[in-house]
């Protein structure tokens, strides 16, 4: 079996190390260790990525962060994901010892200033993905859009240990598009999480009608004659919003990065991961890791 080709999982670290932050905060477990440093969503991020490296068993792993909130988006469009708060307090610590505890796993952190993980997710999986299959672990449904035959995406659902795996047929069954529409389906709708507007007075369903019609924003904007008055007019007035929108919406798939296959298989050293755990003292996670005779090289 040796034209099997090595499974890379693309870890969307943000959304993990949020998501579990917030379920335990809001009951105010915040796992205080004994130097006063919350460490709840460090627990729950490896809790997230090694149930499902159980699952999947991926032969090779790296993780992507967010580095800072300004981004080639910000520049773009001053208010994007304006309508987000300051961090809790409680999470600011366990964002640099998060990727400490990822280091101690030799697991490859990867970010960069200017861009948010998602455009690192999808450079390095368009990178890898002619011999790997790539696999994305997130719970943000953006990522949708990178969808392809060699691309799958793994949605976290409530709890540990469920998942929703989307392929480009499954999302074309739910959708009724193509991943890349995704990027347009945005750019006319706008995306209240991310701050920004599309065009005003389309949602969801006007705007899948036009593109299952059109296509996409250029053959939506070339056919204005062919629209009702309203849908038209609506167009026309946000017409640079609709295109600004665009290019906030679209993962971009040329961030100068790359991580070698290499670099990212699966091999942790058992007394060095321990000790970190340990350090931080974060318990009852041991188990969990692949190591010793569960050992993937």
């Amino acid at each position: 079996m040796m034209d099997q080709k090595p499974s890379f999982m693309l870890v969307d670290g943000m959304a993990l190390l949020f998501r579990a932050f917030y379920a335990t905060a809001v009951s105010g477990q915040y796992m205080i260790n004994s130097k006063g440093i919350p460490t709840n969503g460090i627990h729950g991020f490896i809790k997230h990525m090694f149930t499902a490296v159980s699952t999947f068993k991926p032969t090779h792993l790296a993780v992507c962060w967010d580095m800072g909130s300004k981004t080639f988006r910000t520049e773009l469009f001053s208010a994007y994901k304006g309508n987000r708060g300051e961090a809790p307090i409680e999470l600011i610590p366990q964002f640099d010892l998060v990727k400490e505890v990822v280091d101690s796993f030799d697991i490859p952190n990867i970010g960069l200033a200017g861009f948010e993980a998602d455009d690192c997710i999808g450079t390095i999986a368009n990178q890898v993905k002619d011999f790997a299959h790539v696999s994305i672990l997130t719970g943000d449904q953006d990522i949708l859009q990178l969808l392809d035959e060699q691309i799958s995406v793994i949605l976290l659902k409530k709890g540990y240990g469920n998942y929703l795996v989307h392929t480009p047929e499954t999302f074309f069954e739910e959708k009724g598009i193509t991943p890349r529409q995704m990027i347009d389906l945005k750019a006319l709708m706008g995306d209240p999480s991310d701050n920004y507007p599309g065009v005003k007075g389309i949602g969801e369903k006007t705007a899948l009608k036009l593109l299952k019609e059109f296509n996409h924003v250029e053959g939506i904007v070339s056919n204005l004659d062919l629209l009702s008055k309203s849908y038209r007019s609506k167009i026309e007035q946000d017409l640079d919003m609709l295109h600004l929108s665009r290019k906030l919406a679209e993962i971009k798939c040329d961030v100068p990065i790359s991580c070698a296959i290499e670099s990212a298989g699966l091999k942790i050293e058992r007394d060095k991961a321990l000790n970190k755990l340990m350090e931080l003292e974060i318990r009852g996670l041991q188990r969990l890791l692949p190591i010793d005779e569960a050992i993937i090289l």
